[in-house]
């Protein structure tokens, strides 16, 4: 296949590229500055510019752009940031792929299970009903910026993502340090759900994406979601180190402001639609995700 990437300088985003080049696909990156290599396009989502050959005679689209939830505290530029760093980036490719007179006939479209809001103990599927506060309302705008795309009959996938487990930050890029030196813990009450992915499952669920026949809303996470405190303690576990030191929830108030939401949110998502359309996990429970982690 012949895949256009945004946002390939991420966590997911490299990963992901790494392995389309594996799998034989030719792979178009876009960029924000002046192409470097045979396989670069620029782009400039801020001003509204992105040739259409960039895009025209792909076979998909994958978008994973934005600026990071967990980057800088939430004020409200970076608030505002975090917003049109999505919109802009999704309704400038829906715009152009609408143009096109041949559109790629699939595009994934990077996503979050903070659609959902905070939902305690709630079990979510793709049919429960979007939440409140900033996140859901940042998902839901993203996600309507590709409506000119689906309305020209591109098969729009919209990959909710849930926490990313990875040894080589994401969630854990502050938590996992603390813990292989023994004082890590679980993060206020501990009690709130985190739907979590280990990123070598992220990227494959990403990857049959491209051809499961499924659109609209795929929660991207674990059949088995945790506790946070679940979670701290099987990556303890793993590391063979005590997670005794717990962070109570004003202190992470103080220190990330209202991003503490987004920490303290409970999330219990299903990937109801993604098992049904066949994928296996080979993370499926926290267990093999800790260790999976750990030793890699």
């Amino acid at each position: 296949m012949d895949i256009v990437v945004a946002g390939s300088h991420g966590l997911i985003g490299s990963e992901l590229l790494e392995r389309l080049r594996e799998d034989g696909h030719h792979v178009r990156r876009l960029v924000r500055r002046p192409a470097q290599t045979r396989d670069e396009r620029e782009w400039d989502p801020d001003a509204g510019i992105l040739d259409p050959s960039a895009v025209e005679g792909a076979d998909a689209v994958v978008n994973l752009a934005g600026a990071g939830i967990g980057d800088h505290r939430w004020t409200t530029e970076y608030k505002r940031t975090l917003v049109t760093s999505r919109t802009r980036t999704t309704g400038l490719l829906a715009r152009t792929l609408a143009a096109l007179d041949a559109p790629p006939p699939v595009w994934v479209q990077g996503s979050a299970i903070g659609y959902y809001g905070d939902r305690g103990a709630q079990v979510l599927t793709e049919t429960s009903s979007s939440g409140e506060g900033f996140l859901a309302r940042l998902v839901r705008e993203w996600e309507a910026a590709t409506a000119p795309a689906q309305d020209a009959g591109v098969r729009v996938v919209h990959a909710r993502t849930g926490i990313v487990l990875s040894p080589e930050g994401g969630a854990l890029g502050r938590l996992l340090p603390l813990l292989r030196l023994g004082v890590g813990g679980r993060l206020g009450p501990g009690t709130q759900y985190w739907s979590w992915i280990t990123v070598h499952d992220e990227v494959a669920a990403l990857r049959h994406l491209l051809t499961a026949p499924v659109h609209g809303a795929v929660n991207l996470c674990a059949p088995l979601p945790a506790t946070n405190a679940q979670i701290t303690a099987a990556l303890a576990q793993a590391l063979h180190r005590p997670a005794v030191v717990a962070v109570p929830s004003f202190a992470l108030r103080v220190v990330l402001g209202e991003l503490a939401s987004d920490v303290l949110g409970s999330q219990r998502a299903l990937p109801t639609v993604l098992e049904a359309s066949g994928f296996r996990f080979a993370h499926p429970s926290l267990e093999a995700a800790a260790r999976w982690v750990v030793d890699r």
